[in-house]
C-alpha cells in the first residue's frame, strides 16, 4: 500500500504541492488524473523518492522512500520524459538494468520485447517516441516491481500496444499484487482499468474515490411533472426534490435537469414516488465528474448536462 499524507512542496516561492493526499491500496491500480500544471509529475517524482518534500509522509508498505535503497528496488517508473544512455541497445539496457535489480527476469524481458516487436540489437536513439515508451515498460516490468508509477504510459500508443501493456499490468496486480499509480490525460481509458481515482488540481488532492462509489453517488437526472393540473397532483410540488443532494440545477420548460450527488435507490425512492411523467437517471462518467470537480461553475455544469 502507498499512502501519501499532507504532502508539501515549494519551488523557490511557488507552491507545487499544497498538501496533497492519496491511498493506493495493495493490488489495485489507481489512476491519478487532474488538470496541465497540476502537480501529477511532481507527485510522481515525489513518490519514486527522486524529489524530496518540504514536509508530510511518503509510505510504502509502512516505509519511508526518501533514500531508501532497498524499497527503491521494489518500485518501478516509467516518467514522461524517457532517457537511455547514449548508444545503448536494448540488449545493453538489458544487462543494466539486471545490475541494479535482484529480482531482474531475463525470460520476461526477453518476451516482452518479442511481444513489442523491439529488436534487441537495434540502438534505442533510432526507435520512434512510441517505440520508446514499450522499451521503458519492458525493462521496468522485468525488474518484478511491487510498486508501478506510470505518467502518462500510453500517450502515442496504438490500440493494440496499449492492450498489451494494460494485460501485463492487470495480470501483475492480480498474480503477484502489485500496486499501480497511472497519471493520464485519458479519462476514458481510466474509467475502464482503474479501481481508485485521485483527481489532483492546484496541487492539492480534491477527490479521491473507488470507481464503484464514483460511479454510484453521482447522477444526472431528468424529470418533468407536467404542468397545470398534473404539477399539483405531485406529492410535494412545492419542494419536490427535498432529501436529495441537488449540485446543480436548470429547468427547460416543464423539465428539470438535475445533478444529483445520490444513490440510485435515494433518487428513485423521492422522486420516483411522486409518479413523474418524465424521469431519466444516467450515472457520470469519469470525465463529466472531473468537469465537474475542477469547473464548479454554472456554464461548466451546464455542458455537463446539456
Amino acid at each position: 500500500m502507498i499512502i501519501v499524507k499532507d504532502l508539501y512542496k515549494k519551488y523557490e516561492k511557488k507552491p507545487a504541492l499544497v498538501g496533497m493526499d492519496l491511498t493506493v491500496p495493495t493490488a489495485s491500480i489507481y489512476g491519478m488524473v487532474g488538470t496541465n500544471g497540476a502537480g501529477k509529475t511532481t507527485a510522481i517524482k515525489h513518490l519514486a523518492g527522486v524529489l524530496r518534500q518540504d514536509s508530510g509522509t511518503i509510505e510504502f508498505d509502512g516505509e519511508d522512500i526518501w533514500e531508501n535503497e532497498l524499497l527503491k528496488e521494489r518500485i518501478a517508473i516509467i516518467p514522461d520524459d524517457l532517457y537511455f544512455p547514449q548508444g545503448y541497445r536494448m540488449k545493453d539496457m538489458g544487462r543494466f538494468y539486471s545490475g541494479l535489480y535482484s529480482r531482474w527476469n531475463e525470460e520476461r524481458f526477453l518476451s516482452m520485447i518479442g511481444t513489442f516487436k523491439l529488436n534487441p540489437l537495434a540502438k534505442i536513439k533510432s526507435f520512434s517516441k512510441g517505440m520508446k515508451k514499450q522499451a521503458a515498460f519492458c525493462l521496468a516490468m522485468s525488474t518484478m516491481p511491487d510498486f508501478l508509477l506510470l505518467d502518462e504510459p500510453i500517450d502515442g500508443l496504438d490500440p493494440i500496444v496499449r492492450k498489451h501493456v494494460w494485460r501485463y499490468i492487470v495480470d501483475d496486480v492480480a498474480d503477484r499484487q502489485m500496486s499501480v499509480l497511472v497519471s493520464s490525460h485519458n479519462l476514458k481509458e481510466m474509467e475502464g482499468i482503474c479501481d481508485r481515482i485521485g483527481i489532483l488540481h492546484n496541487g492539492k488532492t480534491v477527490l479521491e474515490r473507488d470507481m464503484e462509489s464514483l460511479r454510484g453517488d453521482l447522477h444526472k437526472v431528468q424529470v418533468s411533472f407536467g404542468s397545470g393540473d398534473a404539477v399539483l397532483k405531485t406529492k410535494k410540488r412545492n419542494e419536490p426534490y427535498e432529501g436529495l443532494n441537488i449540485l446543480h440545477k436548470e429547468s427547460r420548460g416543464t423539465v428539470d435537469l438535475l445533478l444529483v450527488g445520490n444513490t440510485q435507490e435515494e433518487i428513485k425512492n423521492i422522486i420516483g414516488s411522486q409518479e413523474p411523467l418524465v424521469f431519466d437517471m444516467l450515472p457520470l462518467t469519469l470525465e463529466e465528474v472531473f468537469i465537474h470537480e475542477l469547473g464548479g461553475e454554472d456554464n461548466a455544469i451546464k455542458e455537463l448536462l446539456f
